[in-house]
């Protein structure tokens, strides 16, 4: 199976069984209203090559979705910005999603120092996300909503 495919279903299956765990609430939401997910990746700067293959697995899932009628009954919408592969760019990036676009899940950034950037807005609102490939980006902070697709255990500094 191609990496991408892996990609895809991995992201898939891991945003829909937030979405389900996180109880949105299916029952006062407009069956209309898509489900916002939100993130920021660096389709320029460093991380452009895995930036565009990543847009292009969540775009192909959310259409995935959306043909089979959604999550929960309604529509997918991917919120997302260029964060030019540069760490400075994350507060402002999900401050926007969280307080302008009102995205109901956010995923990413794309790597470590992004992760650990956007942490900082994203905790104070207790919200969840999923962090995209980065290694011990959680470690200072601790958040308690953050959960990392590619988990190294207690000691992730350690390898």
């Amino acid at each position: 199976m191609r990496a991408t495919q892996l990609l895809r279903r991995g992201i898939g299956a891991f945003v829909s069984a937030i979405v389900l765990c996180l109880g949105l609430s299916a029952l006062t939401a407009q069956a209309a209203d898509p489900i916002k997910v939100g993130f920021s990746l660096g389709l320029t700067g460093a991380n452009a090559p895995n930036g565009g293959q990543l847009l292009l697995a969540l775009e192909i899932w959310r259409d995935d979705v959306n043909a089979k009628g959604g999550l929960l009954g309604r529509p997918v919408e991917l919120v997302y910005y260029d964060d030019q592969t540069n760490p400075s760019n994350e507060a402002n990036l999900y401050t926007k999603m969280i307080s302008v676009d009102k995205v109901d899940l956010l995923l990413g950034p794309y790597g470590t120092n992004q992760i650990a950037a956007a942490l900082a807005v994203i905790a104070p609102h207790n919200l969840t996300t999923i962090g995209i490939l980065g290694t011990a980006a959680n470690s200072e902070v601790h958040y308690k909503n953050y959960f990392s697709m590619i988990p190294h255990g207690e000691k992730p500094k350690s390898g």
